[in-house]
């Protein structure tokens, strides 16, 4: 799990520094329920190497890319709302209201999302 932040709270979290909910984790992803959740289910999946955001991420990232949507597959059918639906998002900059510095995803499940979002 490689990291060039290390006080970055993802990080820390991946580490396992931090305490959290995991619900997945793989040499590429980390995914833990969020502590402040927007949904019944708020998941945030994160990258385990640390990536400012979407505009962080270098084609030699792209595998990451794609762990994440495999997570979210994954993460879906075991706590079984997979049939429903559901929405995976992420953030970047101030304007997209990103919090961390961090690439994540946040996967929202349990009720009908709105659209358009914000």
């Amino acid at each position: 799990m490689i990291s060039t932040m290390t006080d970055c709270i993802f990080c820390r979290i991946v580490r396992g520094e931090i305490p959290s909910q995991t619900v997945y984790q793989n040499e590429w992803v980390t995914a833990f329920h969020d502590i402040a959740p927007k949904a019944p289910v708020h998941i945030l999946i994160v990258s385990n190497k640390h990536l400012s955001g979407p505009l962080g991420v270098e084609e030699t990232d792209a595998p990451i890319i794609g762990e994440i949507a495999l997570a979210a597959n994954r993460i879906a059918r075991q706590l079984g709302f997979a049939a429903n639906g559901f929405r995976l998002v992420a953030n970047e900059g101030h304007d997209g209201s990103q919090s961390v510095a961090h690439l994540h995803f946040h996967l929202l499940a349990g009720r009908r999302l709105g659209w358009p979002p914000g």
